[in-house]
C-alpha cells in the first residue's frame, strides 16, 4: 500500500481508466468490468480492478485539480508499477464546432497551473499524450464508428475564474476545451515513463451555456469509456 491508496502489490492492473469523481469509478466498474473488486476506499477514492474481454484493467477517482491526480499518478506508477494511465473526464468547450457530449482526446495539455512553472524554474514544459496510446484510441474510435476531436486542451487550476471571458485568449490559440487534470497527468507519466492519455466528454460549453447534470457526467458519458477500455 502507499499513503493514499491501501492496494496491495498486484492488486491493480497495468492500466488504468482515471474519472475525477470516484463514483463514476464505481460506475465503469459495475457496468463493464467482470468481477470487479474493491482495491481503495482511503479518502473515499474508490477503486476496482477486474476483466474486460479477457484483459485485467483497473478504474479509480482522482479528484480534482492537478495536484490531486499527481498524487494518485505518482503512488499509482512508483508504488503500483501501473504502466498505462487514461484519464476520462469531463470539459468545457472553448469552440462553436465543439459540443456537448463530444469526445476530445488531449495531443497537449496547455495550463494556468504554477506547478510546472515551480518544478522547470519558470522554463514552459509541454505535456503531451503518449503517441501510442493516442493511436491505439483513435483506431479503437475508428472501429467503433464514434467520431472525435483531437488537439490542446487547457488544464486549469480555477473551475470559477474573476474573469469569465478570458477562454476567449485560448480559444483564439485553438485550444478546443477546459480541464483540470491533463497537464498534471501528463508531466507526472513522462517523468516516471509511463503511458498517458486523456479523453474527454464535453460537459458544458462555454461558448453556448450549455450543460449536462451531475447525474449524466456520471453515468452517460459512454463512448469515451468505451474507447478507453479496449486500450487494455
Amino acid at each position: 500500500m502507499s499513503v493514499h491508496i491501501e492496494a496491495k502489490k498486484g492488486e491493480i492492473a497495468q492500466t488504468i481508466l482515471l474519472p475525477g469523481d470516484p463514483l463514476r469509478a464505481k460506475w465503469i466498474a459495475n457496468t463493464y468490468l467482470e468481477s470487479p473488486k474493491l482495491f481503495n476506499t482511503v479518502r473515499g477514492m474508490l477503486g476496482y480492478t477486474g476483466t474486460y474481454k479477457g484483459k485485467s484493467i483497473s478504474t479509480m477517482g482522482t479528484g480534482m485539480g492537478v495536484p490531486s491526480i499527481s498524487i494518485y499518478a505518482h503512488e499509482l506508477i512508483y508504488e503500483f508499477g501501473v504502466k498505462n494511465l487514461i484519464r476520462v473526464g469531463s470539459a468545457g468547450s472553448y469552440q462553436k464546432d465543439v459540443k456537448i457530449r463530444d469526445i476530445v482526446f488531449a495531443m497537449a495539455a496547455s495550463s494556468t497551473s504554477g506547478i510546472n512553472k515551480l518544478r522547470f524554474a519558470n522554463a514552459d514544459y509541454a505535456p503531451t499524450a503518449n503517441f501510442e496510446l493516442f493511436q491505439k484510441a483513435l483506431e479503437a474510435a475508428k472501429a467503433k464508428n464514434i467520431a472525435i476531436k483531437a488537439g490542446n486542451v487547457l488544464t486549469s487550476d480555477e473551475f470559477y475564474g474573476d474573469n469569465f471571458e478570458s477562454y476567449h485568449k485560448w480559444s483564439e490559440f485553438g485550444v478546443l476545451c477546459v480541464d483540470m487534470e491533463s497537464s498534471g497527468l501528463y508531466t507526472i507519466a513522462a517523468k516516471h515513463n509511463a503511458k498517458a492519455l486523456s479523453i474527454l466528454t464535453i460537459s458544458d460549453s462555454l461558448v453556448t451555456g450549455e450543460h449536462t447534470t451531475a447525474d449524466e457526467r456520471e453515468t452517460t458519458f459512454k463512448e469515451m469509456i468505451e474507447i478507453a477500455l479496449e486500450l487494455a
